[in-house]
């Protein structure tokens, strides 16, 4: 367990005064308001590809983001399904992109739709990605995404992503063969945070399903994790003593702690308690303030791995019984 952190007894009431930042709904509301398409005209496309796997259809997707620019994805699709499909939207962890077209299939294969989200910006670890970031923002950044434009809100890289994901959700919404009320969202780590965010941007999703998630309780991981990616934020105030209120003004609105509180959908968390990349008692911070219906995994012997296929199995179990009639 990271030695600064509490036990999972304290975790579990864990609960610290976290208070909205000010214009927090307006904020978000002005952001997702704006015109997706952005002169574009464009809509979602999608163009099938072949992966060689004759049970799940598999299409290469671009969705108009945020600023109506493009953002990359696989959906897979269970071949001969006649009926509209249920839906899992996934985004990534930190580093990864949507990698190939053959390669995350669970879903397709337990018989509904999977939209893998590129994350702009990022695919260098792991997976490779395709979409850009053409926003980076003042100059002297940390290496990383963490203090992307973290000079304001406007300008900050995850108010970019958050609107990504959420357009990608619309997007699904939109599918002519998914079921727009039985759509789930999740995500591990910067996966996670992603998708609690949408959970309280997007209202009347079917279910949400983060696992060790990032971006809770900012302002204490970057005081309390070593490691990165959260060691961003602690080397940017290094160097930039006077901007501490300010970064953590900005880092406030994409806290995804402050998300879960505007959140309904029916939650299944995963928190692990030797996790030294997202602290245990952030993700209880998310998981204690959210406001849906929730169940939460606890993996006391783990780190940011996780439940890993364990946890999946989980996740079957759960969403089945989510979509059953």
């Amino acid at each position: 367990m990271p030695s600064a952190d509490l036990p999972l007894d304290e975790c579990r009431v864990y609960r610290p005064e976290m208070p909205l930042p000010v214009g927090f709904a307006a904020f978000w509301s002005g952001t997702l308001g704006e015109a997706p398409h952005d002169r574009t005209g464009d809509g979602p496309r999608y163009k099938e590809v072949d992966c060689g796997l004759p049970h799940v259809r598999t299409y290469d997707v671009s969705v108009p983001g945020y600023g109506g620019r493009p953002v990359r994805g696989w959906l897979h699709m269970p071949s001969g399904s006649t009926e509209p499909l249920g839906c899992v939207v996934e985004f990534l962890g930190y580093g990864r992109g949507r990698g190939l077209p053959h390669e995350e299939l669970v879903w397709a294969c337990a018989g509904y739709a999977h939209l893998v989200m590129d994350t702009r910006g990022q695919g260098w670890s792991a997976a490779p990605g395709l979409t850009a970031d053409t926003d980076p923002g003042s100059a002297g950044a940390v290496p990383g995404f963490l203090t992307r434009g973290i000079e304001s809100p406007d300008t900050y890289y995850y108010r970019r992503v958050f609107t990504d994901a959420v357009r990608c959700v619309e997007a699904m919404r939109e599918h002519p063969e998914i079921d727009p009320a039985r759509i789930v969202v999740t995500g591990v780590s910067q996966g996670g945070g992603i998708a609690l965010a949408v959970a309280g941007l997007v209202p009347g999703l079917a279910g949400v399903m983060p696992d060790v998630p990032f971006l809770c309780n900012i302002a204490r991981g970057a005081r309390i994790a070593g490691l990165p990616p959260y060691a961003e934020i602690a080397a940017y105030l290094r160097l930039h003593h006077d901007r501490t209120d300010q970064v953590f003004r900005t880092l406030s609105y994409f806290d995804a702690a402050h998300h879960a509180t505007r959140a309904t959908a029916p939650a299944l968390f995963s928190i692990a308690m030797t996790d030294e990349i997202c602290p245990p008692s952030t993700c209880f911070t998310a998981y204690n303030r959210y406001t849906g219906p929730k169940e939460l995994r606890v993996y006391e012997f783990n780190g940011h791995e996780g439940g890993g296929a364990h946890h999946r199995a989980v996740q079957l179990a759960w969403v089945h019984d989510l979509f059953s009639p």
